[in-house]
């Protein structure tokens, strides 16, 4: 669960220790005007499409994929391909629960915001002033915890911690046991000094949140953020509860290396970075509401949108990618992957959900397909996050 690949969100198990970048000063952040660039999703365009999903399907030997693409006026675009569950054949729909790994991140760091917006919290609060025993928690804020600046260790790049999910991945563990994988290791850097990707920082975002609401995490994203934006089939799972119906999710992160069915596993190690179900319409749905920032007054959507570089080509906010335009986040826990993005030049919203997080010649599955579609769709902006290189087992 080190970043192997820049969205690796929830990041695969047993990759590198991360990725840090310096961190320029950011670019003016500019609204282009909606587009007329993006096609109608003709009968012609829904072949190429088709043509191209099922391309990246035999080549990274993905079981099953749902996708979504629409934008206003031009059409919907809905399929779904491949099986759900390789043991009995049962075909993938476009109806089916998936856990949506670090996607969760934009839930938990919506959450944060909403908090800021009621003025209970400050985004440069040091996170020292809600947890005690952060390494420079008396200087890293919240914000840099959301933007992936704060120099922590990133916990699920711990050699212990992939020992104990992978020998039972069925174990429930705590925050504070996360935090502990963590606050073992020396920071990386000063706060704000670069980008790495790291879940420690969503974890120290969780309880902050559980702190000042006086409510679980689960309940407060329910309450505030899932049922406020209209969604029907998203929940925060307490357990490895999984809801019928779902598909079945394919993983090699195992301790024997082998490919095994990851559906019960327990994605309480993911906690506030990557433990969320949910399914194609309701993401459909989230795209919007988190890029246009539905849930937020415009201020703190500014603040959030406000991207620093992260890979080339991409930036990152406050728990939210912009990668040549489209803006979103993608997730990845053992046995599933996802991206869930929105273009703002031409309203579309793309959504892609499949059964496997085994990488394909060093890249994610989901990047493939968001980048096989982009290129029909939008040429002229590609979506494709950079693979960040790998450093060793962590």
């Amino acid at each position: 669960m080190g970043a192997a690949a820049a969205g690796l969100l929830m990041v695969p198990l047993g990759a590198g220790a991360g990725y840090a970048v310096d961190v320029p000063t950011p670019p003016a952040a500019s609204s282009p005007a909606v587009s007329d660039e993006f096609p109608q999703l003709t009968p012609a365009v829904a072949r190429q499409l088709d043509a191209a999903v099922r391309k990246v399907m035999e080549e990274a030997k993905i079981p099953g994929v749902q996708v979504a693409l629409s934008a206003p006026g031009k059409g919907t675009y809905l399929r779904a391909f491949g099986v759900a569950d390789k043991a009995t054949g049962a075909p993938m729909t476009d109806r089916l629960n998936m856990r949506i790994g670090s996607e969760t991140k934009t839930f938990t760091v919506t959450a944060m915001l909403k908090l800021v917006d009621e003025k209970k919290i400050g985004l440069d609060d040091p996170i020292g002033k809600y947890v005690d025993g952060v390494p420079n928690g008396d200087r890293i804020t919240l914000r840099e915890l959301a933007g992936m600046r704060s120099g922590l260790f990133n916990y699920s790049a711990d050699e212990d911690f992939f020992k104990a999910l992978t020998s039972d991945p069925r174990r429930p563990f705590t925050p504070q046991e996360l935090l502990a994988y963590s606050f073992k290791h020396p920071v990386l850097f000063e706060p704000d000094a670069k980008f790495y990707y790291c879940n420690t920082n969503l974890i120290l975002i969780g309880l902050v949140v559980e702190k000042i609401s006086g409510r679980t995490l689960a309940d407060y994203i329910t309450d505030e953020v899932i049922r406020p934006a209209g969604l029907k089939n998203t929940l925060f799972p307490t357990g490895a509860e999984f809801p019928s119906p779902h598909a079945q999710g394919y993983t090699d992160q195992t301790a024997s290396g082998k490919t095994e069915d990851a559906a019960d596993w327990n994605p309480s190690w993911g906690w506030a970075a990557g433990a969320m179900i949910s399914d194609l319409t309701d993401l459909r749905r989230w795209a919007k509401v988190l890029a246009t920032g539905e849930l937020l007054t415009p201020a703190t959507q500014a603040e959030r949108l406000d991207v620093v570089p992260a890979l080339p080509g991409t930036g990152y906010g406050l728990g939210i990618f912009n990668v040549q335009g489209w803006i979103g986040h993608n997730g990845s826990l053992p046995g599933y992957q996802s991206l869930t993005v929105y273009d703002a030049r031409s309203q579309a919203t793309l959504v892609v959900l499949l059964n496997t997080d085994i990488s394909a010649e060093g890249e994610e599955p989901s990047t493939l397909f968001g980048r096989a579609i982009t290129e029909i769709v939008t040429p002229q902006h590609v979506y494709t996050l950079p693979a960040q290189p790998v450093t060793g087992k962590g």
